[in-house]
């Protein structure tokens, strides 16, 4: 698959998907966003991919859209790039956030545009030491899309995602890592490992719980405390009803380790 412009790599329960347009910072043009979108459906429906992670080949994770066939696009009056919010991006972040399984954004390299928001909608990120995350929409004369503006304000707060949004100021790993938009910072060689084994470690793990507490969390974001309260009671009770949940009570009063089968 190394001529493809999304690589998909399975292992230990874990399905790795790799933007592979190293020579174009993995831009994003139409291909590869259907190429993803197609990528993620499948990996939610698939029972054997317990955990994915997302990143990119090369030095970068994401440059965003690829401007160069935008602007051709745009100069052939060509419709398309005035629906790719709707038909791609909106898709792909709903199928991130979706997933019913922990995603995990391994961040190379520079996270730019729609590339930063795909890693802002992961469940978890590891960046290298060397990434940087740019939101430069402004900068081209555009808004927000992929669902920055909704993600990023609650990783990081209001203030500073409305800062990085208008100054288009890159934002430094270290830094991500001090504000909360990453979990964890490490050497650009170790952050693929990492992400593919704590993947394979949640994928050894309740996955249907997971399944649920994203559930939870997206329903509960932004909604009233009621709202949230009824989204964890109707969640809680299908976790419980669960043969993981049943396998874990009875390995805790056995006193010893739990067997999950994500069912």
């Amino acid at each position: 698959m190394s001529d493809t412009a999304l690589l998909t790599e399975d292992r230990d329960g874990v399905r790795t998907l790799t933007l592979n347009r190293p020579e174009a910072y993995n831009s994003l043009t139409v291909a590869l966003k259907e190429a993803l979108l197609d990528a993620l459906t499948a990996a939610a429906a698939d029972a054997s991919v317990r955990a994915v992670v997302l990143t990119g080949a090369g030095k970068a994770f994401c440059a965003g859209q690829d401007l160069k066939e935008h602007v051709e696009l745009l100069r052939a009056d060509d419709p398309a790039p005035l629906s790719t919010v709707e038909r791609h991006y909106n898709p792909i972040v709903t199928a991130i956030t979706g997933m019913p399984k922990p995603i995990i954004a391994a961040v190379n390299g520079m996270a730019a545009g729609a590339g930063a928001s795909f890693a802002y909608a992961c469940d978890l990120r590891i960046a290298a030491d060397s990434a940087k995350f740019l939101m430069a929409f402004a900068n081209v004369g555009l808004t927000a899309d992929s669902g920055a503006a909704w993600t990023l304000p609650r990783l990081i707060g209001y203030g500073r995602a409305m800062e990085m949004m208008l100054l288009a100021k890159p934002v430094t790993a270290e830094e991500a890592l001090r504000l909360g938009m990453v979990g964890q910072v490490l050497p650009a060689a170790e952050v693929l490992p990492a992400a593919q084994a704590l993947a394979a470690r949640m994928a050894a793990g309740p996955t249907t719980a997971y399944a649920m507490i994203k559930e939870a969390m997206l329903r509960s974001a932004g909604a009233p405390l009621a709202d949230g309260l009824v989204a964890e009671g109707e969640t809680q009770a299908r976790a419980g009803a669960t043969a993981d949940h049943r396998a874990a009570v009875e390995a805790f009063v056995a006193k010893r380790e739990p067997v999950f089968e994500g069912r």
